[in-house]
């Protein structure tokens, strides 16, 4: 696949599916400086949007200030936060996902970008990268963990990085 530097991208991270798999597969976090690092690829960066769960399920140090560290150390390395609380429904069953927000958002800037970097493993966006490809003229790569990506979004992206290839270089180990 073609990357020039010329190339205006956007990244948008699935922050929850990234933070489970890479903690079911490794016991581990992910290292998002290097993952946008990766996705630009010396190209032009017009956006750089992480979704988040309000929760402490993401194995951060527990209360407010935990998530509150998080959230602004994905600010510092350069991603825009989308943060919605976790629902909790009267059955117990607990909903967290931003499949239809990065879809809306990834949809509503597709025309100021040539190439669209989901960094998930969800095949519920094989949709999207359909559409994105076919009505917008998108480049649309897929960066995740290749053990728990979809096979969806193998066949259907323009590229895939597996961040499985180098863990040592996407992920932080937990201490």
């Amino acid at each position: 696949m073609i990357k020039h530097k010329e190339q205006r991208v956007g990244v948008f991270v699935d922050v929850a599916n990234m933070y489970h798999s890479a903690k079911n597969l490794y016991n581990a976090r992910v290292n998002f400086r290097e993952v946008l690092k990766t996705a630009v690829a010396g190209r032009k960066l017009i956006r750089a949007i992480a979704y988040v769960i309000k929760s402490e399920t993401l194995g951060l140090p527990s209360g407010k200030t935990g998530e509150k560290n998080f959230f602004e150390a994905l600010s510092k390395q350069g991603f825009e936060i989308n943060a919605k609380d976790l629902q909790v429904f009267i059955t117990g069953v607990k909903k967290a996902d931003w499949d239809v927000g990065i879809t809306i958002d990834a949809v509503k800037l597709a025309d100021r970008l040539d190439s669209i970097i989901l960094v998930t493993g969800d095949g519920d966006f094989q949709p999207l990268i359909s559409y994105l490809k076919e009505n917008k003229g998108c480049q649309v790569e897929v960066m995740a963990f290749g053990k728990t990506t979809s096979s969806k979004l193998l066949e259907i992206a323009d590229d895939f990085v597996d961040l499985c290839q180098a863990p040592s270089k996407y992920l932080i180990k937990i201490k």
